[in-house]
């Protein structure tokens, strides 16, 4: 099903505190890992700084089995990853970070068509720089910071894709 036909999935839930992340995190990679969507799938993710978007990319990564530092691409726009003994072979994985986009002709100038077209996880955030450019998600997740730490999170399915990594 194409994801222009797929009717939209929203769910929220709530992370009250860095384990519930974590613990989100680790379900939402046991989905990416036990299944061939998890290969080739775009997840955006929404929400202002601070809303703890880059920690959530930290956990799914350490839970996918990206070994050593995770960085933030908030200075290199992507860092690529690659975890060799993923179940069902190699996983390669993009972390993008769009916040420094002055422009979404900057995501064509930067040559992103050809990762975003290749089989890969890619995980973006601040995906609204990149405007019309980039294809569209199969989930959104979208986070909100709330009284205390607590964040707010809404999920959108987009594609069957999408759906299927819902909690």
């Amino acid at each position: 099903m194409a994801i222009d036909d797929h009717p939209l999935i929203v769910k929220s839930i709530a992370w009250a505190t860095e384990d519930d992340t974590r613990a989100f995190a680790t379900a939402l990679a046991a989905k990416l890992q036990g299944s061939v969507v998890g290969r080739n799938v775009l997840i955006a993710l929404h929400g202002d700084l601070g809303s703890g978007k880059t920690t959530f990319v930290r956990h799914l990564l350490k839970a996918l089995g990206v070994a050593g530092r995770v960085k933030s691409p908030t200075y290199a726009v992507v860092e690529p990853y690659t975890v060799d003994d993923a179940p069902g072979g190699a996983l390669y994985i993009w972390h993008f970070d769009f916040y420094r986009f002055n422009d979404p002709d900057e995501w064509e100038e930067a040559g992103f068509r050809d990762i975003f077209a290749s089989t890969g996880l890619k995980l973006v955030e601040w995906p609204e720089k990149a405007g019309e450019h980039l294809p569209a998600a199969d989930l959104d997740i979208a986070l909100e910071l709330q009284d205390g730490d607590v964040r707010a999170v809404t999920l959108t399915a987009r594609s069957d894709a999408g759906a299927a990594l819902l909690p």
